[in-house]
């Protein structure tokens, strides 16, 4: 996507320093762009679990080139302690392991982290060279952006049914969170059809939860909504509920971290009540995420492991306290969606409804 003049992904490989990667500081974002160069396994871990990196997709992308620089690392020759050049080929598989065992524990709920991983390790075990893990690594960042594209795709018709019903008169969309080019590595899942609706000329609005606690609503979906001239309103995140009750509210998207088998999403916490409301109001309900993003090997929402995160994210607004000293957070970082709430699923393989025949059907 672009920013001003110049187009970005969210993740890129330096072609003219093989061991560095470049990743968008999202933690800086709407204040300044800033762009952070990984160089080490130890680099990519630290930025996704301090929230440099985020999003599903993005976390993936981030990982497979965590084993990359691992093997790259790793790989090389040094010298031992009686100054002597050793070859650790031998220790090298060994080494990218323990590295790739440490990515997976960056965050816990995004199912395509381990994905990724494994993905990387299977590779570089079939061929342990630095060039093909490089290629792996750009290919999954190509076909990620390409998942995101095709996500777009198929939701776009959704938003075109509205349009069409409404006479051509503005769809208001409602998303929580990011699920935008940002958390991916272009396009976006939940925002990938708005952008594809809005470049085609059919007139969309979003409503942007603002998205407690770490605010990524207010400070990143509305920063690429801008950029992209896409027309939004920032609202406070229990405001939605208000909007579906009076008729603002035509769908809503959001993305996914993990889904079960049977169709239950994992997302950002605050999701859950967006579809109770949803619902209740008889507004369709989506959760836009690539295939890579079901866990097959689970079919319940309680199996989904959810993320708690550190109390001085709700404590605290950019270092400044907001509460009084010593009190007890609980800050869950994600909450589950159950099928039963859930209009459908888009995929990068199509839309499908949130129920365990029809998600088997679409992964296979």
């Amino acid at each position: 996507m672009k920013v001003e003049d110049r187009y970005y992904r969210s993740i890129w490989h330096d072609e003219s320093d093989r061991g560095a990667v470049h990743v968008i500081d999202q933690r800086m974002l709407p204040f300044s762009l800033e762009v952070i160069t990984l160089r080490s396994a130890a680099d990519v871990y630290d930025a996704i679990s301090n929230m440099t990196v985020r999003g599903a997709p993005l976390i993936g992308a981030a990982a497979a080139w965590g084993i990359y620089l691992s093997f790259l690392r790793h790989s090389g020759r040094e010298r031992n302690s009686s100054g002597t050049e050793q070859s650790r080929a031998g220790d090298v598989y060994n080494a990218v392991i323990s590295d790739a065992q440490q990515l997976k524990s960056a965050r816990p709920t995004a199912v395509n982290l381990a994905w990724a991983v494994d993905y990387m390790t299977g590779v570089m075990k079939s061929f342990p060279d630095a060039d093909v893990l490089r290629k792996a690594a750009e290919g999954l960042c190509d076909e990620e952006a390409e998942r995101s594209r095709l996500i777009g795709v198929h939701g776009l018709p959704l938003i075109e049914a509205i349009s069409s019903i409404k006479g051509g008169e503005t769809v208001n969309i409602l998303t929580h969170c990011n699920a935008g080019w940002l958390a991916c590595v272009d396009y976006g899942t939940a925002l990938a059809p708005v952008y594809l609706a809005h470049d085609k000329g059919i007139k969309v609005h979003v409503w942007v939860d603002e998205t407690r606690p770490r605010n990524q609503g207010s400070r990143l979906t509305a920063w690429e909504l801008l950029n992209h001239g896409v027309p939004c309103t920032l609202i406070t995140d229990n405001a939605g509920g208000h909007l579906m009750q009076n008729g603002r509210v035509d769908i809503v998207f959001v993305g996914c971290d993990r889904a079960t088998a049977s169709g239950d999403v994992a997302n950002k916490t605050g999701t859950y009540l967006k579809a109770l409301a949803a619902y209740d109001n008889g507004i369709p309900f989506y959760s836009a995420l690539p295939v890579s993003s079901f866990d097959m090997t689970i079919d319940r929402p309680e199996q989904i492991e959810i993320e708690e995160r550190d109390a001085e994210e709700v404590r605290t607004i950019d270092g400044i306290s907001i509460a009084p000293e010593g009190i007890a957070v609980s800050n869950y970082g994600f909450d589950v969606t159950p099928a039963r709430l859930i209009t459908g699923l888009v995929t990068d393989r199509g839309v499908c409804r949130a129920d365990k025949e029809s998600v088997i059907k679409t992964v296979s």
